[in-house]
């Protein structure tokens, strides 16, 4: 019952829709399944498997907007739902930036679903914790690690017409190994909409590698650096970028993007020419669901073009308000880049220090979109191509902005946190203060 066909869906919301008697009535129905494997210390501590689908009504009268939602489909639930979500909706106050529910769209299909990862097993979950805890064994470390895996659908229909099916699959996994005493700690993470790219006994031997390098860290002073960024070391960063791309926030002077003096830095030119980033949901090795929770279609969307911002996205409302069309904001973010692998890049850098990860991002100051965190899970000095010797973590006060303007090289993008980030050197990056984490 978790994953329902279109047509399933489709005649499930109908119902629903018949049944209201508001002025606008919208219908969200939803369902996955899925399961998991955590471990810890070498063994296995939890595992499972869930399902589960929700259909959530929202009605409006003018303004005025209630919600409820059930998990029952009988007749008789259909109508408890209706009737209760519009019973809300006239005990609420009207909501001045309310925004009728749109009409009919057209969608294209975007290749979000894997027959394999949709099949994924309790055993296939079992050796994937196996392939790190048994080598981790073997060379007396210690492995932790989660892998979770999800089928699902999600649908909307509304009164106006508008109808939108998708299907999608998904499955994480990372892994943190550490050397026996503590003071060594290698991590690495992968996802993947199909499941037959994901290779755990390779990732898991890529932080058993780091465990072991990072044991004997050495303290350097802080200051600013050369540094070779890992893939999600930058995401980490640039995701608080890609979400901050906002018009709104920066007519009203919120965000790294307002102007002095009033309004935005849409046009400027505000990053190394190399920086080209942009979203697409239906990109081959990112994909996503082509439509908004509002049922918006998506489309492929160029965001910064060699450094240049060509575009900030739109609320439907804050569009209307401005005279603007609405753009949906980045569902994924592709960052373009070369060929170099990370490997490339230490063989290239006479000084310099690799970062595997940063960790605890918080942000400082979001109108210079200055941000704090710390390195951990393996950081290493490099020098005359090779990594010499690890280093202690730092906390870093870093901003993308300048980050991106400090760009020595961009590697190969690869998949990482739904995102393509290549790997990046970079300059003069900002190390506040030593860490004791490992």
């Amino acid at each position: 019952m978790a994953i329902l066909t279109e047509d399933q869906a489709r005649e499930i919301m109908q119902k629903v829709v018949k049944l209201s008697e508001a002025d606008f009535c919208e219908v969200n129905l939803s369902g996955s399944k899925g399961g998991n494997i955590r471990y810890a210390r070498n063994t296995v501590t939890t595992s499972g498997e869930e399902d589960n689908t929700s259909l959530v009504v929202q009605s409006s009268y003018g303004e005025k907007t209630g919600t409820a939602t059930i998990n029952e489909f009988d007749e008789a639930s259909l109508e408890k739902v209706v009737r209760r979500s519009e019973e809300l909706a006239e005990l609420a106050p009207e909501n001045p930036e309310f925004m009728e529910p749109l009409g009919p769209q057209e969608y294209k299909q975007s290749n979000t679903w894997s027959d394999s990862t949709a099949n994924i097993s309790p055993d296939y979950r079992a050796e994937a914790a196996a392939n790190s805890i048994n080598p981790s064994k073997n060379q007396d470390l210690v492995a932790a690690g989660f892998l979770e895996d999800g089928a699902g659908f999600s649908a909307i229909m509304n009164n106006k017409g508008l109808f939108a099916y998708n299907r999608e699959t998904d499955v994480e996994f990372s892994v943190t190994i550490r050397t026996r005493d503590g003071r060594g700690s290698g991590w690495v993470s992968r996802d993947f909409n199909d499941v037959s790219n994901l290779d755990t006994a390779s990732a898991s031997q890529i932080a058993i590698d780091k465990s072991i390098g990072s044991a004997d860290a050495v303290a350097l002073e802080p200051g600013r650096y050369t540094v070779i960024l890992e893939p999600h070391a930058s995401a980490g960063l640039l995701q608080n970028m890609f979400y901050s791309l906002d018009a709104r926030s920066a007519d009203e002077g919120r965000s790294f993007m307002s102007k002095a003096g009033g309004g935005s830095r849409l046009g400027e030119k505000m990053f190394d020419e190399r920086v080209t980033i942009y979203s697409d949901p239906f990109d081959p090795n990112v994909p996503e669901t082509p439509w908004t929770g509002s049922g918006q279609p998506v489309e492929k969307t160029m965001w910064i073009e060699n450094g240049v911002v060509k575009n900030l996205s739109y609320s439907r409302y804050w569009a209307k308000e401005n005279d603007r069309e609405p753009l949906p904001g980045p569902v994924n973010g592709i960052m373009l880049g070369g060929d170099k692998s990370t490997a490339d890049l230490v063989a290239e850098t006479e000084r310099g220090i690799l970062v595997t990860r940063t960790w605890y991002i918080r942000m400082v100051d979001p109108q210079s979109l200055l941000l704090t965190g710390l390195t951990r899970d393996g950081t290493f000095y490099i020098e005359d191509g090779e990594i010499k010797h690890a280093v202690k973590n730092f906390r870093f006060n870093e901003s993308p902005v300048i980050m991106l303007n400090n760009v020595e090289e961009i590697g190969k993008p690869v998949r990482t946190s739904g995102n393509m980030i290549p790997p990046m050197k970079i300059r003069d990056f900002t190390f506040s203060s030593l860490s004791d984490a490992v």
